[in-house]
Formats: C-alpha cells, structure tokens, sequence
C-alpha cells in the first residue's frame, strides 16, 4: 500500500510539474507578445512627438521670419512726370532698402516728420508760403492672395508754386496703423512750373518685404533741391486719399495654391503608421504654406 501510494503520489507530481511548464510557456509567449506590442507603440509615440515637436519648430521658423520686428523693408520704386509716363517715356528705377519699420503707436501723430526727414539740420521746418499741393492720388495695385490687401502703390501728386520755375525733390513715408512715420521712397529732382498741372509727378513702388499687412497712411514732403529747405508737405489730414490705405508687402501677398494628395492605404494592420504618415504630409503642406519665397 505504501509502494501504491508513493507512485500514485508520483504520477500526480509529474502532471502537475507537466501543466507547470505549458503554463510557463504560455505565460512567456504572451509577456513576449505584450512586451513586443509595447515597445511598438512607445517607438510610434517617440515618433510621433518628434514629427510634432519638428513641424511646430518649422511654423515657428517661419512665423517669425514672416512677422520679425528686424525686417528690413525692400522695395522697387519708379519714377517720372505724369507727361513722360502718358507719352511712353520709361521713368527712373530704383531697388531701396531701408531700415525696418518703425510701428509703435503714438496717441496723437504728428502732422509731419522730423527725424525720417531729408532736410538738412539748417532748414527750416516751417513750410513755405510760396509753395503747397494742390492734389494728389493713390491707386494700389498688385492683390495676388485676393485678400484686399495691395504691395504696389501708385502715387501721383501735384504741387505748385508762386515762381515761374522751382527745382524741387520730394520725400514720401508710411505710417503703419497710426504709427510713427518711415521713409519709403525718393524723387530725384524735378521742376515745377508755376500752378501748371503739367508737372505732376509719379511715384510707383512694389514693397517687396518689410511692411505687415494693416493699414497704411501716406504723407508726402516737398524740399529745395539747392539747399534742401523744406517747403510743403501733404498728408491723411488733407485728403482721404492717403488715408486707411490696404498694403502689405509681396512676400505676404503669396496666392495659396491648393494641393491634392492622394494616399492609397492597404489594410495590413499598421494603423500607428498610416497616422503618422498623415501627420508627416499634413506638417510638409503646413510648412509649404507658411514658409514666403523670400525669407
């Protein structure tokens, strides 16, 4: 009975010890599977925080580039009599680039620069009596977002004088947002003849990069061109003409071009990467969009 009992007690032992080890196995396989699975997805997290933190950087880069207060403002000016440009004649063109623009605002503007002035120190800044603008008119140009914002300034204006003839150069700023006044373009010499309307003179400019998109105002200064005594000025507080005008720059007015991609997707279990090669195409089309040709 004994010798009985101790086999039966044996093969006992021996299936439990069996099932142990099947139970052990198994356990081990699925600890693998789970371990495996794990390490999948914490890879495609890694992955997809890296493509995050990359594309933020990218919109970022180019934020910055589009909007960074140290732009400096570079544009293309044209210039000539109203009477050359009608009959065909080319008028003189000039690449400016200047500092960048000053924007703060101030609780009352000034009528007038002095400091962004041409005129030398000795000059005086009270206006002369023996010369003012009897008109002028801006027509803007060149919307290629269509946003009703413009980076081409059409500039005509009229000024006369009490003297036969009067050799003149005039200086013409912007004023972003009611902010300081910036020197944006320069005639070269020119005459005036009496009140005659046959000396108008035309500035065209394209503002190329600098200047934000807002509102703008014009203001335009008249100087001797022998000594550079300051004689007239004309701005918004004497014609709604160059008043609240709609400008930006060219690199901000970029028309955006719509573009369709079309992703295939086959079903073979790989969801984490289908969204993570979502991601990717949608942060390559962000950047596409934001990054402006000339920053």
């Amino acid at each position: 009975m004994i010798a009985l009992h101790a086999v039966y007690a044996y093969g006992f032992s021996s299936d439990s010890e069996k099932q142990g080890s099947n139970g052990s196995q198994d356990a081990g396989t699925e600890e693998k599977r789970m371990d495996t699975y794990a390490k999948t997805i914490n890879w495609t997290k890694l992955l997809l925080a890296v493509f995050f933190v990359a594309g933020l950087m990218v919109v970022s880069a180019s934020v910055y580039a589009a909007e960074g207060v140290a732009e400096k403002r570079v544009s293309i000016t044209t210039q000539s009599t109203r009477e050359q440009r009608d009959s065909g004649v080319p008028g003189a063109v000039s690449e400016d680039e200047y500092s960048a623009l000053a924007t703060a605002a101030e609780s009352v503007k000034a009528t007038r620069s002095t400091a962004k002035s041409k005129a030398t120190v000795q000059s005086s800044s009270a206006a002369n009596i023996d010369f003012w603008f009897y008109t002028a008119d801006v027509v803007l140009f060149n919307d290629h977002d269509d946003d009703g914002y413009y980076h081409g300034i059409d500039l005509l204006f009229d000024a006369d004088t009490y003297f036969t003839s009067a050799e003149v150069y005039a200086v013409v700023y912007l004023s972003f947002e009611g902010g300081p006044w910036n020197e944006y373009a320069a005639t070269d010499n020119f005459t005036l003849f009496g009140a005659s309307s046959d000396d108008e003179y035309v500035i065209v400019t394209e503002l190329l990069a600098g200047y934000p998109t807002g509102s703008y105002d014009i203001l335009i200064e008249l100087f001797d061109a022998f000594d550079n005594t300051f004689l007239a000025y004309f701005g918004p507080e004497d014609t709604s003409e160059l008043a609240f005008l709609p400008i930006e720059d060219a690199d901000r007015d970029v028309a955006v071009v719509t573009e369709i991609i079309v992703v295939e997707q086959h079903e073979h279990g790989g969801g984490s990467l289908d969204w993570l090669l979502m991601l990717t195409l949608g942060l390559a089309a962000l950047a596409r969009y934001r990054v402006s040709p000339h920053a």
